[in-house]
């Protein structure tokens, strides 16, 4: 199965964009564009939500949102893979916490991001709901 394409183009410098079919994102050095971890780690989080979301349908779980927050520990030594990525997950109104739990690490075990980056890293998830 073929991915969208990702064109990204540069200048001489570590200043670029990347462009997709939902737009153009500016990547370059610190504070003025993204930087690769930060591509890989929303890479990650994207696709965990969006195989969680899949779970969360087939189950018919009620939910009215969610928010993750994710942060990664490199290596010091060359190449400086990941070492550790930590998911924060709160989920707004959960119709049912243990279902929601269950979808969860369904979605990291079904999501091909997260195994991937898991070949490298410790990815541990937490998940707190909230009730409003």
């Amino acid at each position: 199965m073929a991915t969208e394409p990702v064109k990204m183009r540069f200048t001489s410098g570590f200043d670029g964009e990347m462009t997709v079919e939902a737009g153009t994102f500016h990547i370059g050095e610190q504070g003025k564009g993204l930087q690769p971890y930060n591509l890989l780690l929303g890479a990650l989080g994207s696709c965990f939500y969006a195989t969680f979301l899949d779970i969360v349908e087939k189950k018919r779980l009620k939910f009215d949102g969610a928010t993750l927050d994710i942060t990664g520990q490199k290596r010091t030594e060359v190449p400086s893979t990941l070492e550790t990525v930590h998911i924060q997950m709160r989920i707004v109104n959960p119709s049912d916490e243990k279902q929601f739990l269950r979808s969860v690490e369904l979605g990291a075990k079904y999501c091909s991001i997260h195994e991937t980056v898991a070949k490298v890293a410790t990815i541990t998830i937490d998940v707190e709901f909230v009730h409003s």
